[in-house]
């Protein structure tokens, strides 16, 4: 049986890009590289990234989300 989970819970690595500011290839190069955990779906392998493991990326580069959430609009940089 197919694993179900609840797409408005993650982001795509053009979201991820747009939301951390930086270009869709790194988003892909940490993710290759193990830092940025991605979970892959369909024929193509496309990524997908759940807040847990946006928030625990963010947490290990001295980042965190404005309000405990991921959210597609607001991240604090410290």
């Amino acid at each position: 049986m197919a694993q179900m989970y609840r797409t408005e819970y993650y982001l795509t690595a053009r979201e991820l890009a747009r939301l951390l500011n930086v270009h869709i290839n790194t988003v892909r190069r940490w993710s290759d590289r193990g830092l940025l955990k991605a979970y892959r779906i369909g024929p193509r392998g496309d990524r997908r990234f759940s807040k847990e493991s946006i928030a625990e990326f963010l947490a290990s580069h001295g980042c965190r989300p404005c309000s405990g959430n991921v959210r597609r609009e607001h991240v604090i940089v410290q």
